[in-house]
């Protein structure tokens, strides 16, 4: 069996591309562009129109954006954590979904989840589902949710860090084109790392500073 065949079988397991090498014994340098042409031939890549998309309220604060609403802009302590769903119509019945956690402060995309395939039942549950760590939900034009999403992983590419492996099958969810560039990143203006669970903080300080220099170019919280 080949390579990709391979890592085709695993990714409809719904691993990730690092269990996907792991698995395999190969470098995850190896699987990655595999992932990504696998995401390009499937489901994903044959995806019909935008049918809806929703973020987190609050998602603005900290952040500087152009004519978009928040419904509950107050502060509210996500420290520039956004969750950002997507879905597009997949056959008569059904939605391909991708949703994306994202570091508007300083990381970009720490997570996704999808292409996965609901209908419209699954879909309402899933969304109270992963909408239930914040106050609540609102409807986004597609265009923000793209921006809020793709402009993070640019973002944060300009100071050294990379979205998260598994964010390249569910890129292309997100159409193609430029974004707008109304949304300006960093809190009020200037990175700010909060130092999340699965990080390692010395790395990320090491790094911020090599990027913008040392506090207080950028700011930092670690619990």
């Amino acid at each position: 069996m080949e390579l990709i065949d391979k890592v085709r079988e695993l990714r409809g397991q719904g691993k990730s591309p690092k269990e996907i090498a792991r698995a395999l014994g190969v470098p995850p340098s190896r699987v990655a562009p595999l992932v990504r042409a696998i995401a390009a031939e499937s489901p994903a890549g044959e995806a019909g129109e935008v049918v809806g998309s929703w973020v987190n309220t609050g998602w603005s604060v900290g952040l500087t954006a152009d004519g978009w609403v928040d419904e509950a802009p107050a502060e509210d302590g996500t420290n520039g954590t956004v969750c950002v769903l997507v879905a597009r119509k997949h056959g008569w019945d059904k939605f391909l979904v991708c949703g994306y956690l994202i570091d508007t402060y300083c990381l970009g995309v720490k997570n996704t989840v999808g292409p996965d395939t609901m209908d419209e039942r699954e879909l309402r549950r899933f969304r109270d589902y992963f909408f239930s760590d914040f106050p609540g939900w609102q409807e986004a034009p597609f265009e923000l949710a793209r921006e809020l999403v793709l402009g993070s992983v640019e973002y944060a590419r300009g100071l050294g860090f990379e979205p998260h492996e598994d964010f390249a099958p569910a890129e292309g969810h997100l159409g193609e084109g430029k974004i707008a560039g109304t949304v300006s990143f960093g809190r009020d203006g200037r990175p700010f790392y909060v130092a999340g669970p699965n990080d390692d903080p010395r790395k990320v300080l090491r790094q911020l500073e090599r990027a913008v220099g040392k506090p207080p170019a950028f700011g930092y919280v670690i619990v």
